[in-house]
């Protein structure tokens, strides 16, 4: 098992910066996938940024080149720094962490932690 626990939520104007953190109970070292996933009210939910191992990373588009995703290894942290915020990017920001088994890959979730971009 592994427990996934978000901070850094909050509201923020239009422009404004925040910082998410997730803290895995689980080396991340060993975690295939760290990701960054965001859902609003009556959408699905949506990958926003992702971290593999490897250090390869992905991001939806619309985010790409004003959020940032990263690793501390040695806090057991991912994080995503979020900049020049719209209102569309209000959402429950949720950490996924994907492990790797002998019998396939799980997903794991946190609770999420609430992001509102508003004036």
């Amino acid at each position: 098992q592994v427990r996934l626990v978000e901070s850094g939520g909050g509201q923020v104007q239009p422009g404004g910066s925040l910082r998410l953190s997730c803290v895995s109970t689980l080396d991340i070292t060993t975690i295939y996938e760290l990701g960054w996933y965001r859902q609003a009210p009556g959408k699905e939910r949506e990958m926003v940024a992702a971290i593999r191992n490897t250090l390869g990373t992905d991001y939806l588009s619309s985010v790409e080149g004003r959020f940032t995703i990263s690793r501390d290894n040695a806090k057991n942290t991912v994080n995503l720094q979020m900049n020049s915020l719209r209102p569309e990017d209000t959402a429950v920001y949720i950490c996924n962490a994907r492990v790797g088994y002998s019998s396939g890959i799980k997903d794991f979730w946190g609770q999420g932690t609430q992001v509102t971009v508003s004036s």
